[in-house]
C-alpha cells in the first residue's frame, strides 16, 4: 500500500512517468540516472528533467561521481520515501480542508442547474441573470444538493482512511529513526567511555614510567655499594689469621715512640 502513495505523489509532481522511477528507486539507494533512463525507455535528459522535478520537492537525493575517463558526472539517484510521505499527508490534509469547504457551503446554500447547458450556478449569479441561463436561454432550476454531498463525503471518507494509512507509515518511520538515533548515541557513548579508559591507562603507564627510574637508580647504587665493600673485604687480611710476633713487637714500639713524641 505504501508504495501506491509514493507513485501517486510522484506522478502529482513529476508527471505519469514518475511513478514508474518510484518503481526502479523504492528499497534501494545510489541508482544510477542511465539505468533509470534505459529501464523506463527515456532519454537520459527526459529522465534527469523528471529527477529534477522530484528533486526540487526534496522527494529524491543524488550523489555523483567523475568518470575518470571521459571526465564528465554521472548521478546516482535515492528515493526519500520519508518526505514523500510527509508531502503526501499535506496535500491529502488540504484536500480534505476543501472539499469539507464545500460541504459546509452545499449544506448551507442553494444551487440551480441549467439542463441544457449541463451548468451549475450559485443563487447569487442566478439572481443577477434573473435565473436564465446566458448561453441559452432556458431557465435555471434548483439543483438537489443532496447527491453533491454524499459524493463530498465518500471523498472525504476515502482521503481520511488514505491519510491514517499515511499517519502510520510516518510514524513507522520516525520509530525507525528514533531507534537508529539511540543506537548511534550509544555507540557515541561506549567510544567515549573506550576514549577514557584509554586515556586513563596511558596517564597510569606514563605514572609508572616516572615513577619507576628513581627506584632503579636506587637498587643499582646499593649494588655498587656492596661491590666496593666486597673489594675492601677482599683486601683487607682475614681477622681470624693471627699474625707473627715480630710484627706485633714492631707495632707496639712504633706506638712507644709515637707517645714519647707527644709529652716532648
Amino acid at each position: 500500500m505504501k508504495i501506491e502513495f509514493l507513485r501517486d505523489i510522484a506522478a502529482m509532481v513529476a508527471g505519469k512517468n514518475a511513478g514508474q522511477i518510484v518503481d526502479l528507486l523504492s528499497d534501494k539507494k545510489n541508482v544510477n540516472e542511465f539505468i533509470i533512463a534505459k529501464k523506463l525507455g527515456l532519454t537520459i535528459n527526459q529522465a534527469r528533467n523528471i529527477l529534477y522535478k522530484l528533486s526540487d520537492e526534496g522527494l529524491v537525493s543524488f550523489i555523483r561521481k567523475k568518470d575518470r575517463k571521459k571526465g564528465w558526472y554521472t548521478y546516482f539517484w535515492t528515493f526519500n520515501t520519508d518526505k514523500a510521505l510527509i508531502l503526501l499527508q499535506k496535500h491529502i490534509s488540504k484536500e480534505i480542508e476543501q472539499l469539507e469547504y464545500q460541504l459546509k457551503s452545499r449544506e448551507q446554500k442553494r444551487f440551480y442547474i441549467c439542463k441544457t447547458c449541463n451548468t451549475e450556478v450559485t443563487e447569487e449569479t442566478a439572481l443577477l441573470h434573473n435565473f436564465i441561463c446566458p448561453e441559452c436561454g432556458e431557465v435555471y432550476e434548483l439543483n438537489d444538493n443532496k447527491k453533491a454531498i454524499s459524493e463530498i463525503n465518500s471523498s472525504i471518507n476515502r482521503l481520511r482512511r488514505q491519510l491514517e494509512e499515511i499517519n502510520k507509515e510516518v510514524r513507522i518511520i520516525e520509530d525507525k529513526k528514533t531507534k537508529k538515533m539511540e543506537s548511534d548515541r550509544k555507540k557515541i557513548e561506549k567510544e567515549k567511555l573506550e576514549k577514557r579508559r584509554k586515556s586513563q591507562l596511558e596517564r597510569k603507564k606514563a605514572r609508572d614510567k616516572l615513577a619507576k627510574p628513581k627506584i632503579k637508580k636506587f637498587k643499582k647504587s646499593s649494588k655498587k655499594k656492596k661491590k666496593v665493600s666486597k673489594k675492601i673485604k677482599k683486601n683487607k687480611p682475614f681477622k681470624n689469621k693471627r699474625l707473627p710476633k715480630t710484627t706485633f713487637v714492631k707495632v707496639a714500639k712504633q706506638k712507644a715512640e709515637k707517645r714519647k713524641k707527644k709529652k716532648f
